[in-house]
Parts: structure tokens; C-alpha cells; sequence
């Protein structure tokens, strides 16, 4: 059953959903993935029950024209990219050329975490950078470990470089790829891959200044949650509060509870919650666990108090037998190094991050196991650099979440082999280079050099660097198929069903014509800014996925009623697509930095809005002396 209506109901519906589709990306009540799936379907009934019939009575919203970007050849060749990325990463292909950049040594530790973000900008405009930011993050924090300045100080401008890098070549970003598929879906040429190089370089080094010399002096401090939970002069010890234990109905009194006196208690879990300081009219109950902090002579009187320290049965009885001898000087001397050494050895605390693709994404802590398969214990979950308060068990885990571990030494050294999470602040040992490597960064410097010399279109020699990857082993389906993301696919695939809504229903052209009635219209080089602007903001509210694909026919429009060269218009929304600074929603890599860097919301805003400025005020002039615009 088919309804044929005036074609203004098509566009007023089209723009209602693009508006509730806004809302709920920006406000993140649902997955993106489900508000993606909401958005298609709502367009598909649209087109299904009132049929937007052209001249020659072909539907413009049929099912056919509303998935094509599903097998758009600019996401196959994201999709292609992000596989061959994640070969890089696989093989360990670029630890060689960073450990060459690297001098643990004072003054040189500040020359190589300059030489990284050199790297970084460098080598993002050619693959990925989710995959380089992953590998670069345990480098950068080494480094700032060995120099003890904060991390929060270098992480944030890390993942600045990789989004300023993306800017230089059409593959250096998914959303450059975007653009150019949305321009050529339009009736243009697409975007060649040096076609914005020169003004991208411009704006990469006039940002990269920014961040080298601004960023890091404009960042607090903020400590990890190892920081958090360790002191150098102690120890960190969990309590499990057992029924009959003294401690059962202690109520806290002016910050301390009466049977710790010298212990500071960090945080309590209690029923899979976490209670964090102040205590103050809390009473211990049977079943909290109470995570401390205290000196070794301390966790000797502790011990023979309440031998339920520390995490397993069998260390539990150790400890105790020693603690009960303890009243013999030497016999108590011995027994505080034993205890000194295991909780060392039990208690070696990291922080690891669930990257991109990981397989435990979606799945609870429960589901996952980490307790199992590696034999280590979850302290603490970070999201957006807050601590997640519910019960651990039910939380599920999202990309870029941040896990304070427990466990032995030789336990958490072993996670840095596992592909599924990435261990921050473990071990600073060397991973020896992968034995495929030299493999895998031959294919990738192939297929950059044939799409560069138009020798193979991007897509086709996007694909042949994943077969070669696969065809040589350099990684296996199945982490392939974990390095697709479904959030790009579902993303690119229906903001290309609503990009072609848009221009079907003249939608993209009533927004333009909205501009264009504004009083300063006729002035080329303000239009370019205003379209900058709007872009450069929108990308940090929604994803410069999503603003690629929603601009481009606006812009496209705009540029053909000023008589400037639309391609001109376009660039101007990879560039502003790109400046997700001031948001960590805004770009991928932005999220993998704020939980391990401690970062709030507001720091990116911070740091982020200067540059997006900076990168706004550099442009237009570019668009004035580069392009001409006057």
C-alpha cells in the first residue's frame, strides 16, 4: 500500500527524523548502532508507504537507492583499511621505527615524546590512526613515567596529531574517504589523494605548533587510578569482611573507622558497588570489600588481626602463620619482608583499556572472565575517566574503557600478548618485533604507494592490502573480523540513506537557500568560514562521520549558487569534519586517550576550542590566498 503525498511532507519528515537522530546521538541514551538502525528503518517506511516519484516515476526513496551506502565503495574501503590496520598492529610493524624515536634517559625523554607525535602526524596520513594511537599510548606513558610528568599532559595532544595527520591525504581519515564519495555520488569527481595535501600540511603544522607548545601547559595534572591507589611508601591490600570479623558494624568516626587507625581505606565494594570517600556514617557489613592502603610494618600488625587480607586462601594462611610469630623482633622483621615481597608480587596493579574490536566489547565482566583467562582481579572500571558505580559483574564493556587490575606479575605481563586489551601500565619491557612485521608493513607501503599513483582506486587497493594480510598471515579472519567496526558500518550506511533523503526530498537545498538568506550571503570567503564553523561545531556534537556525509550535498549546493567551485566547498567539510577536538565523542582516538589520561569532559574543551579556532582562522585565510576565495 502506497500513499502519494506533496513533496514537502517528505522533506518536513525527513528533516523531524534528522533532528530526533541528532538528539539521540548527542545524548547517547541509545547505542549509535541502535539509533542508526532507528534512523534507516524510518526512512525505509518512508519510502516503502509514501513514495517520492521523480519525472520519469522512479521512486527517489526506494529500498535500492536507501542501501546503497551499505555497499558504498568509500566504507567497503574503510572497512578494508581498518583490517589492514589492524595487521599493522597485529605484527608489531611500526615498534621498530618507535623504538627508534625513544631515549628513557632525562633530558631526552622531551625530544622523544616530541619524535612520537612527529611519528604520529607523519604516518597518520597514510593508515588508520586508531591502530597507531593504540600502539603509541604504553609508549607515551613509559615515557612520561621516566620523565614523572603527568600523562594527561601528552595523551590528549597524541591523539591531536592523529586527527591533525588525517587531515593531509584522502586516506589519512574514514571521513576524507566519505566526502569524496559524497561529492562523486553527486555528480563530481571524487577527491584525488593529494588533491588537499598542501593546504592540509598548512593546517597539520600550524596545529601541530599549538599542541607541542599550548597543550601541554594548559592541562591539570590528573592522576590514573593506580596513581589514585598507590603511595610509594605503601602497600595496597583488599580486606573481604567475613561474617565474626571485629570490623562487622564499625561505623566510621572524623575519616577513620576504630579498628584501622593506620589504614587508608580507598574505596569499599560493597554487593558488587562501589563506595568512595567520605565515609563518614558508614558502618562495615558483612561481605564489603575494603581496598587499602598501608606500610608494610602496618599490614604485619593487620595481618594478625584480620587475616583475610590480601586476595587468595592459600596467601591468606601464609600470612597468618607469620603474623601469629610476630612477637619476636627478628621473626617480625622476616615476616614483613615476606609480606612486602608477596603483596609485591600479588598486587602488581595496571590499568588496561578495551580497544577498538576487541572481543570483549559488549560483553559483562562476568561474560568476559578476565579472572579466568588471565588469573588477575578487577579493582576498578573507568568510563570517560569516571569510575563506573554499579555492580562489576553486570557492567558491559565498551571501547575504550579502562580496567584497574590485580594479579601476579607474570599474570599481568602476559595480557601484553593479548590482542583483546592493552595493557597501559604494566610492564616496560620491549615486545619483541613479530616475525611478520617486515610482511606486513611491505603490503601496506605497496597499497599506499599504488592508490597515491592512481595505479589502483582506493577501494579495490584498500581490499588487496586485506587479502594480502590475511593471504600471509600477518592476521587471521577472525581478528580481521573483529577489526571491522560495526559502529562505522551502521554510521556511514544510514547517514548515507539520510544524505540521499536530503537531497532527494531538497532538503540539503532548502538549508542552503536558508544560508544563503542571510545578510553577509554574497560574500564568498564569509560563506566559507560560516560553513567551516557550522561543521567544525557539529562534528564535535555528532561524529565527523556523520558530518561529512550531511554537509557535503549543503555544501555542494552553497558553492554552486555563490559560483565557487564546489569541490573548493567540499574540502572545507573534510577539513571541518576533521577538528573533533573539543569533544572526546567527537573522533575515535579522542576516547582512547581520556581513560587512561584521567580526562574529564572539560578538558577537552579546554584544550580542544582553542585549536579548532586556531585550525577555523588558519583556513579562511587559505581559502582567501590558497583558493582564491574573495
Amino acid at each position: 500500500m502506497t500513499f502519494i503525498l506533496d513533496p514537502s511532507f517528505h522533506m518536513i519528515f525527513v528533516f523531524a527524523v534528522t533532528c530526533v537522530a541528532i538528539t539521540l546521538f548527542v545524548r547517547e541514551n541509545l547505542p549509535i548502532e541502535a539509533t542508526c538502525v532507528i534512523l534507516l528503518t524510518a526512512l525505509l517506511l518512508l519510502g516503502q508507504f509514501f513514495p517520492l516519484m521523480d519525472a520519469n516515476g522512479y521512486n527517489q526513496l526506494s529500498v535500492a537507492k536507501l542501501l546503497t551506502g551499505f555497499a558504498n565503495p568509500a566504507l567497503v574501503a574503510v572497512l578494508a583499511l581498518l583490517v589492514m590496520g589492524k595487521g599493522i598492529l597485529q605484527t608489531d610493524a611500526l615498534r621498530g621505527v618507535s623504538g627508534l624515536l625513544i631515549r628513557r634517559d632525562g633530558k631526552y625523554v622531551w625530544i622523544s615524546i616530541v619524535a612520537i607525535l612527529l611519528f604520529v602526524i607523519v604516518f597518520s596520513a597514510f593508515m588508520n590512526n586508531t591502530p597507531l594511537v593504540i600502539l603509541a599510548i604504553p609508549i607515551m606513558q613509559s615515557l612520561a613515567h621516566s620523565a614523572k610528568i603527568s600523562e594527561s599532559r601528552i595523551l590528549m595532544p597524541l591523539s591531536f596529531v592523529a586527527i591533525l595527520g588525517g587531515m593531509t591525504t584522502l586516506v589519512g581519515s574514514s571521513t576524507n574517504l566519505l566526502v569524496s564519495s559524497s561529492l562523486q555520488e553527486i555528480g563530481y569527481d571524487p577527491l584525488t589523494f593529494f588533491q588537499f595535501f598542501v593546504p592540509g600540511a598548512i593546517l597539520a603544522g600550524v596545529g601541530l605548533i599549538y599542541v607541542l607548545l599550548v597543550v601541554p601547559w594548559i592541562l591539570p595534572d590528573r592522576k590514573t587510578m593506580v596513581e589514585e591507589l598507590v603511595d610509594d611508601k605503601e602497600f595496597i591490600a583488599e580486606i573481604d569482611v567475613k561474617e565474626g570479623t571485629k570490623l562487622v558494624g564499625e561505623e566510621c568516626e572524623e575519616g577513620l573507622f576504630p579498628s584501622l587507625p593506620d589504614v587508608t581505606i580507598k574505596l569499599i565494594q560493597r554487593g558488587g558497588h562501589l563506595v568512595l570517600p567520605p565515609f563518614e556514617g558508614y558502618r562495615i557489613e558483612i561481605g564489603d570489600i575494603l581496598i587499602i592502603s598501608a606500610t608494610r610494618e602496618t599490614l604485619t600488625s593487620l595481618l594478625a588481626h584480620f587475616p583475610a587480607v590480601l586476595l587468595s586462601d592459600d596467601q591468606e594462611n601464609h600470612f597468618s602463620r607469620l603474623a601469629e610469630e610476630d612477637k619476636e623482633k627478628e621473626r617480625e622483621r622476616e615476616g614483613s619482608a615476606d609480606i612486602e615481597r608477596a603483596v609485591d608480587k600479588t598486587h602488581i596493579l595496571a590499568e588496561i583499556m578495551i580497544p577498538p574490536g576487541s572481543r570483549y566489547i559488549d560483553m559483562s565482566v562476568e561474560q568476559a572472565g578476565l579472572r579466568h583467562t588471565f588469573g588477575t582481579i578487577i579493582l576498578g572500571i573507568q568510563r570517560r575517566a569516571r569510575v563506573v558505580r554499579r555492580r562489576f559483574g553486570r557492567v558491559r564493556l565498551e571501547q575504550g574503557d579502562v580496567l584497574l587490575i590485580a594479579g601476579s606479575r607474570k599474570d599481568v605481563f602476559a595480557m601484553k600478548e593479548n590482542p583483546d586489551v592493552v595493557v597501559l601500565s604494566g610492564s616496560k619491557e620491549d615486545i619483541p618485533l613479530a616475525k611478520k612485521a617486515p610482511m606486513a608493513m611491505g603490503i601496506f607501503l605497496c597499497v599506499i604507494g599504488l592508490a597515491a599513483f592512481s595505479v589502483l582506486s582506493i577501494p579495490v587497493a584498500a581490499i588487496v592490502g586485506a587479502v594480502l594480510m590475511l593471504a600471509t598471515k600477518c592476521l587471521n579472519i577472525r581478528q580481521a573480523t573483529r577489526a571491522l567496526d560495526r559502529k562505522i558500518f551502521f554510521l556511514v550506511g544510514s547517514m548515507l540513506a539520510l544524505g540521499t533523503a536530503l537531497e532527494a526530498t531538497g532538503g540539503a537545498l532548502a538549508i542552503a537557500d536558508s544560508i544563503l538568506s542571510l545578510p553577509f550571503a554574497n560574500n564568498q570567503l564569509m560563506m566559507v568560514g560560516l560553513l567551516f564553523g557550522l561543521v567544525a561545531i557539529s562534528t564535535n556534537v555528532l561524529s565527523n562521520n556523520a558530518c561529512a556525509i550531511l554537509f557535503t550535498p549543503i555544501a555542494v549546493n552553497l558553492a554552486i549558487n555563490l559560483g565557487v567551485d564546489p569541490v573548493i566547498f567540499a574540502i572545507t567539510v573534510v577539513f571541518a569534519a576533521n577538528c573533533s577536538f573539543a569533544s572526546p565523542i567527537g573522533y575515535q582516538t579522542n576516547l582512547l586517550v581520556m581513560g587512561p589520561a584521567h580526562y574529564q569532559f572539560k578538558d577537552f574543551m579546554k584544550a580542544g576550542i582553542p585549536l579548532m579556532i586556531v585550525i577555523w582562522i588558519t583556513y579562511v585565510l587559505i581559502a582567501k590566498f590558497y583558493y582564491g576565495i574573495g
